[in-house]
């Protein structure tokens, strides 16, 4: 019993503290629309102190937004997934980097942030007709 308290710990890490197996994609969308009502909000008001938060926070929800993606893209879906939807692989990668520097994150282009939610609901759709084959 002492043996186990001195053992050696290994340190692991995943999206949450169990293999929950919850998983979904409104998460993303939920961030990726708070990243497009930003936007809105920051063509409304010009006040700079305003700006700089609007912007800071924009990002903190674009990073989400990846977080999120990534967690379905390396998580949820499967190497049979990958077979059944090949585009699903383009679909992560153009929606996180949508999310990122080059799209809603470094932007305020309203367009972005459409563009990004139009993936997430592709992204979505595929995830839904796996849940309802499993």
């Amino acid at each position: 019993m002492l043996s186990r308290l001195f053992a050696r710990t290994v340190e692991v890490s995943a999206h949450c503290d169990l293999p929950c197996g919850v998983y979904d994609p409104a998460q993303a969308k939920i961030e990726a629309e708070s990243v497009k009502a930003i936007i809105g909000k920051m063509k409304d008001n010009s006040d700079p102190e305003f700006q700089t938060r609007a912007i800071l926070i924009k990002e903190q929800r674009a990073e989400l937004v990846k977080h999120h993606l990534w967690v379905l893209w390396t998580d949820y879906f499967k190497p049979p997934h990958f077979e059944k939807y090949p585009q699903l692989h383009q679909l992560f990668n153009e929606a996180t980097k949508l999310a990122g520097a080059a799209g809603a994150k470094g932007t305020s282009d309203p367009g972005k942030a459409d563009e990004l939610l139009a993936k997430i609901d592709q992204i979505a759709e595929i995830f839904w007709e796996t849940k309802k084959a499993a």
